[in-house]
């Protein structure tokens, strides 16, 4: 087994045997190897649906680099990414991710991520209805951030 999937397995199985969440770990090493941050899940024990383990695993690199781009780095995770998840590894710039078990391996274990995905294929619109609400006056602030010439990341 590769030395960081088994890292990354440990750690999810150390976050369920302690309930801290779901059975899934990451590791974010560079590309020699070296880790970064290692994170289970903790959407139980931090009472948080977006502490993935993932997740959790990107804002502690990004501490510890004092960074949100992480371009130069790996992920390993013990589970092909969620759609949250991937979304947050596509925002720090991670290009490449190795994964353990598969999404369809969650599904079959209960987890449902499927839901998500079929809401994003135009399928299950009704678990959210998305309202649009005061377009005009939001796009002052966005008019603003682009007159100053603020960062875009």
């Amino acid at each position: 087994m590769n030395p960081l999937m088994k890292i990354a397995k440990n750690m999810a199985e150390s976050g369920m045997q302690h309930n801290e969440g779901g059975p899934f770990g990451a590791v974010i090493a560079d590309k020699e190897g070296n880790i970064i941050a290692q994170a289970n899940n903790r959407v139980l024990i931090d009472h948080d649906p977006t502490a993935h383990a993932e997740i959790t695993a990107i804002r502690l690199a990004c501490q510890k680099l004092k960074t949100y781009n992480l371009q130069d780095y790996l992920l390993y995770t013990s589970c092909e990414p969620c759609p949250m998840c991937l979304s947050a590894i596509i925002w720090a710039n991670i290009s490449k991710v190795y994964f353990g078990c598969t999404k369809k391996d969650a599904a079959n274990i209960g987890f449902r991520d499927d839901m998500i995905y079929e809401y994003f294929s135009g399928k299950h619109t009704s678990i959210l209805e998305l309202i649009p609400m005061d377009r005009e006056d939001c796009l002052t602030t966005f008019k603003q951030y682009q007159e100053e010439n603020k960062k875009i990341y």
